[in-house]
């Protein structure tokens, strides 16, 4: 039985943000998570559908921000190699800044707030769920944005827990419910942001 949200309870508007009124982040959408030991359950449907959410918004001419984690040399995360630069599938336009993050939520230590103004409404779309993505719409939240995830533009994979492994789809619908409990509204899918 599904309880009461915090979102609920404060009652927080729960309509979805509409690419006319909103900022899109594309979060770690980087190469390291399609192959190897980093790989995301998920990847190539998750990057399908923020390709998609991806065109939609610069058709409506949404302001868009990337994001990329950044390791250093010689890391999964080295964003001087190609394992570490942004699929070629949602490569940035001109115009459209690339930021570069070393912890989870994309606001801290970074420029992403001068780009995004307090207060909008944010889209979250990216890579990993439980991780970047929820501490993102987090960050977003508690800087007084309204953050939207669309749930199919994000992929996580299985962790080992207490000497457990626990599925990818399991983690991912973990952070989901993290993020609409409290942080932002949470879509099925990137289709239901218009």
């Amino acid at each position: 039985m599904s309880r009461t949200t915090l979102r609920e309870l404060n009652g927080f508007d729960q309509t979805p943000a509409r690419l006319a009124d909103a900022t899109l982040i594309m979060v770690d959408f980087q190469n390291t998570y399609t192959r190897g030991v980093m790989e995301l359950d998920g990847w190539r449907a998750s990057l399908d559908a923020a390709a998609d959410l991806l065109a939609r918004a610069r058709a409506a001419g949404t302001k868009v921000v990337h994001v990329i984690n950044d390791g250093g040399e010689g890391t999964p995360y080295d964003i001087s190699a190609e394992i570490g630069r942004i699929h070629q599938d949602l490569t940035p336009v001109e115009g459209e800044p690339v930021v570069v993050k070393r912890v989870p939520d994309s606001f801290v230590g970074t420029d992403l707030g001068t780009h995004v103004p307090e207060g909008q409404d944010v889209i979250v779309a990216g890579w990993m769920t439980h991780m970047c993505v929820a501490f993102t719409a987090q960050g977003a939240f508690l800087r007084g944005n309204r953050p939207t995830v669309a749930a199919d533009t994000t992929a996580t994979r299985s962790l080992p827990v207490a000497g457990a492994d626990v599925p990818a789809e399991q983690v991912h619908r973990g952070a989901l419910a993290t993020i609409a409990d409290l942080y932002g509204v949470v879509v099925t899918s990137a289709k239901e942001i218009v």
